[in-house]
């Protein structure tokens, strides 16, 4: 595991003009899916990490709905590989985060999704992508990745 603090990985950026093209792009990165893929997406309200997600999801050839588990803090979906979707909004360390219960998602069988990874300074999964989205316009969004892989 690499710690959330210490990134030193190739930075990637996309400009996505419409939630579409935001779903799209998740769909093209879940071709690269693969068991223990954790991603990381940061970004204000608003920005796309769930339309992200939703790509994703859809790429992975999962059909019934994707919202943001703000409340329920995980949605679980089977589909090529079985999906996590987190979201830390409403957790505010990494005491808050672990207890309750979500350090196993760190290390998935399938692939896990955060949204508000930010929230998270402990560890992080070996095979790891950090997201950060930021509106740019409307409808444009700035997308940034960077890999990590062991």
């Amino acid at each position: 595991m690499t710690k959330a603090s210490n990134r030193s990985m190739p930075k990637a950026t996309t400009i996505s003009n419409s939630p579409k093209e935001t779903i799209a792009l998740g769909e093209a990165w879940a071709t690269q899916a693969r068991p223990g893929w954790v991603i990381g997406l940061e970004g204000d309200l608003g920005a796309g990490k769930t339309q992200l997600v939703k790509g994703i999801a859809r790429g992975l050839g999962i059909t019934e709905p994707v919202t943001s588990p703000t409340f329920t803090l995980v949605c679980e979906y089977n589909g090529k590989l079985p999906l996590a979707h987190l979201d830390f909004y409403r957790l505010e360390n990494d005491e808050q985060i672990l207890s309750a219960g979500l350090e196993s998602y760190f290390s998935p069988e399938g692939i896990t999704v955060i949204e508000w990874i930010n929230r998270w300074t402990g560890p992080l999964s070996a095979d790891y992508r950090h997201v950060t989205l930021t509106q740019t316009g409307e409808n444009e969004r700035r997308i940034e990745h960077e890999d990590s892989r062991a």
